[in-house]
């Protein structure tokens, strides 16, 4: 099932060939609690080209949610380098990554982190007004990111009120709605069903190909994996390979 307008799909857009648009070089992250060390990253090197569909997969404990917090700028790193589009993000003092990420990012969790006192729209507003939209664009983009999923008639409703696929079709029209240059996903379809899931997933590629916007998914669901265009394994902290397989075209 494709959504809305996402109908009308157009030819895919070819990777950029010039500057990579998440470049890591030698990535540390350590969780030190005084008793315990744990090296979480151990020197990751990982470029990504723009229009990228990248999964990020291993087993639980690995490093995957600690790669995408940190490539991210949620979390700090203790060495190496992460440039996004060419921005050193670890350069950035806290208010500077929360304008950042809200002009230049979406994000999809698996729990959907949406504000239950909030309606659909108003949820989906929420990185315009953290970045300086003006109520009335704001609101205008939101409604249109809405439609864009499918949802144009549930904006007035909670999330109590939305199944959990709609609820994740809020999630990603909040991400949408800046169109960021990047969209992060940690375990986007872990609380859907199949069919759902893959409702989703294939919400996800279309809107890669329309817009070539760049998507990094963590994901322990090898058949998510399978529909992106290249799969990096992790262990222990560390990349221990990647591979292409053969996207999945959405139907």
């Amino acid at each position: 099932m494709v959504f809305g307008l996402l109908q009308r799909e157009q030819p895919a857009v070819e990777a950029a060939t010039e500057r990579p648009i998440i470049d890591m070089q030698a990535v540390v992250k350590v969780y030190d609690t005084g008793t315990v060390r744990v090296n979480a990253l151990r020197g990751i090197d990982l470029t990504v080209p723009k229009g990228e569909m990248l999964a990020i997969m291993g087993p639980s404990g690995c490093g995957k949610t600690t790669l995408l917090n940190c490539v991210s700028g949620l979390d700090t790193i203790d060495g190496g380098q992460i440039l996004i589009d060419g921005t050193d993000i670890n350069a950035l003092n806290d208010n500077q990554k929360t304008t950042y990420r809200a002009r230049n990012m979406g994000f999809v969790f698996q729990f959907y982190n949406l504000l239950p006192v909030l309606s659909a729209v108003e949820n989906v507003e929420l990185p315009l007004v953290v970045s300086g939209t003006s109520g009335k664009e704001a609101r205008t983009r939101a409604v249109a990111a809405l439609e864009r999923v499918g949802l144009k008639d549930w904006g007035g409703h909670r999330p109590a009120q939305l199944s959990g696929g709609q609820r994740q079709r809020v999630t990603i029209a909040r991400a949408l709605v800046n169109n960021p240059a990047i969209v992060w996903a940690d375990e986007p379809t872990g609380d859907l069903d199949s069919t759902t899931a893959d409702e989703i997933m294939t919400l996800m590629e279309t809107l890669n190909r329309l817009h070539n916007q760049t998507f990094v998914i963590v994901t322990h669901d090898a058949g998510i994996g399978a529909r992106c265009h290249r799969i990096v394994h992790m262990r222990d902290g560390a990349i221990v390979g990647e591979e292409r397989p053969r996207r999945e075209a959405a139907a």
